[in-house]
């Protein structure tokens, strides 16, 4: 028999990425580390999965080359392995709004439901920004924030939201950003504000499409 051809071989392995991204957990494992590198523990602290199920998908995924490991101390520490694999699940999630009944059904009913306006662009915020016309808010949770944020983005974690809405400011547009294109976060916190009467939208994306796109960022001590 001959061997298989170079370009065989080549979808051979293609495929092995894809199998490694088949999986929901997986996804949300790579939506976490898309705010920045996580331990195993903080990981399944984070997802409400046990530790020995998070470990394993984290080696499954490291073989596939999704994610990169680095041991500091005690502990080891999981990277995303690249701006290309948040381009990957961002090419699996256009494809399935795209052509999945069940998906544009999730889209419709609760994301659009929450917010059907055009989310602000990256380049759209940027000019806001440098033109001091708009407050920026992020609405992660406080950790997630300090791994890296839009410089001068103020954190205001979703369930802090109501008791801290004096402090924004009706007189400023605000922009909300989170975690990802699908993140219920920013929904709700945009929902909540134009309740107030406040004028707010999203962003487009989130804190991983802003750092796939090569745009400053700012760290914090959590």
């Amino acid at each position: 028999m001959a061997p298989p051809s170079p370009k065989f071989a080549l979808f051979e392995q293609f495929a092995l990425v894809a199998r490694t991204l088949g999986h929901p957990q997986r996804l949300e494992i790579l939506e976490q580390l898309g705010q920045g590198p996580r331990s195993v523990d903080r990981l399944a602290d984070k997802l409400g999965l046990p530790i020995a199920n998070v470990s394993q998908h984290l080696q499954t995924m490291r073989r596939a080359g999704l994610v990169t490991a680095e041991r500091q101390g005690k502990f080891v520490i999981y990277a995303m392995a690249g701006r290309a694999v948040l381009g990957a699940v961002g090419a699996l999630q256009k494809v399935a709004e795209s052509n999945l009944a069940e998906v544009d059904k999730v889209v419709r009913g609760y994301f659009d439901a929450r917010d059907s306006l055009e989310p602000v662009s990256r380049a759209q915020l940027q000019a806001r920004i440098a033109d001091g016309l708009v407050t920026v808010l992020d609405v992660r949770p406080a950790d997630e924030y300090a791994l890296g944020h839009v410089p001068g983005a103020i954190n205001v974690p979703l369930d802090e939201l109501d008791a801290r809405l004096a402090s924004i400011g009706p007189d400023r547009q605000v922009i909300a950003y989170c975690r990802g294109p699908y993140c219920v976060l920013s929904f709700e916190a945009v929902a909540r504000l134009r309740e107030k009467g406040i004028a707010a939208q999203r962003l487009e994306g989130g804190m991983p499409e802003w750092i796939a796109a090569g745009l400053p960022t700012e760290v914090s001590a959590p």
